[in-house]
Order: C-alpha cells, then sequence, then structure tokens
C-alpha cells in the first residue's frame, strides 16, 4: 500500500491528481497533514510543518505503507530530510524527474517545468531535485482558475478551466524557450491534464 501525505487544502480531488485514491491500480492511503498550507509550504517557504509531514508518514508506514509520496511538488526540499526520517521509500515530487528527463534529451535541448507557481520555484528547490538550477520554467497565471482553486480552494472544479490554465503555462514556457524538449508537471494536481498539454 502506497501511501500519500497531503497538504491541507480544499478542492475536489479527480482521477489523475495525485490525491483521488482512484488515480491507482492498488491500494492507497491518503493523510492530509492538518495545517499543511499552501501559503505557508508553497508561498512563505515555512518549515513549521516538517514535523508534522514527519509524524504523518510515520503514521501511514505504521498503518502498513511501504513508500510514500506527496501531493506537492514543493516538499521535493524535505526529500533528504524524510528519507533520513523514514524507513521505506519517499517520492516527495516529479521535479525528482529533472535529471533523468534531461539526461534523456539531445544535447541541444533542455527540459522545462510548468508548476503551480513560477515565484515560489526557486533554484534552490529545483537544485534539491537534482536539476539545473536555471532551467526554463513557466507557472500558471496567479490570478487564474487553477492557481486559485489550489490556492483557495473550490467546492466544485472545472477540470476544462483547469486544463486551460495549464495548457496556457505549456505554452508560454515554449514560446519563450525554443530549446525545450520535454516538460515535467511539478503540481501533483497537474497531470489529469497532461493529454491536453
Amino acid at each position: 500500500m502506497l501511501g500519500l501525505l497531503a497538504l491541507d487544502t480544499a478542492f475536489p480531488r479527480i482521477r489523475g491528481d495525485v490525491g483521488a485514491p482512484e488515480t491507482f491500480d492498488f491500494p492507497v492511503r491518503v493523510r492530509t497533514v492538518a495545517g499543511a498550507l499552501v501559503d505557508d509550504v508553497v508561498h512563505l517557504g515555512h518549515d513549521d510543518a516538517f514535523p508534522h509531514f514527519v509524524q504523518a508518514a510515520q503514521d501511514l508506514v505504521d498503518d502498513g505503507c511501504i513508500g510514500i509520496a506527496t501531493t506537492c511538488g514543493f516538499l521535493v526540499r524535505w526529500q533528504h530530510e524524510l528519507i533520513a526520517e523514514l524507513d521505506v521509500p519517499v517520492l516527495t515530487s516529479a521535479l525528482l524527474m529533472l535529471p533523468q528527463v534531461q539526461r534523456c534529451l539531445p544535447r541541444q535541448r533542455k527540459v522545462g517545468v510548468v508548476t503551480y507557481s513560477a515565484a515560489a520555484l526557486s533554484p534552490k528547490i529545483v537544485a534539491a531535485a537534482g536539476g539545473d538550477p536555471f532551467l526554463p520554467i513557466e507557472g500558471v497565471d496567479p490570478s487564474g482558475y487553477f492557481a486559485q482553486v489550489v490556492r483557495h480552494g473550490a467546492a466544485h472544479l472545472d477540470p476544462r478551466r483547469m486544463a486551460d490554465d495549464v495548457v496556457a503555462a505549456a505554452r508560454r514556457l515554449v514560446a519563450a524557450h525554443k530549446d525545450v524538449g520535454a516538460i515535467v508537471l511539478e503540481c501533483a494536481n497537474m497531470p489529469p491534464y497532461r493529454d491536453a498539454v
């Protein structure tokens, strides 16, 4: 069984979203880390919640989970700290794929990132994932539908509008960086829209 650590958010999770149990063809258990708000964890970069993530992960392990993943790509900044605290594999972020994807590309191509927040995705966070700290990055519009739903919550989710925002960010990324050869979606809420991208 896989254990999933989720931020304390208030929007529906749909199939494909890492935080939606129906995304997986095997048993998963989701644990929301109370008080781990998007503003604190992503925008302010606070580390206050780290002990709560460790405890929630350990609880999942104690419940029989043999691996831990998270629903926020920005948690890659705690990758090394979490594996030091736990006795099971931990995958904090899709950003951990950056070095592998880059190695698969021709020399003249770069991997780029579409993220929930370009402003918050610092070179230090990218470097923590093993990526080039100065790789091309584009975020969804901070005032757009996707960002507002993730940051402030919503009772209902419009997948078309979510997809439109992710696709628009991907278009801006490749328009500004003609050498992008592959895109990694940082946000665990973005996979439902990868086909549209």
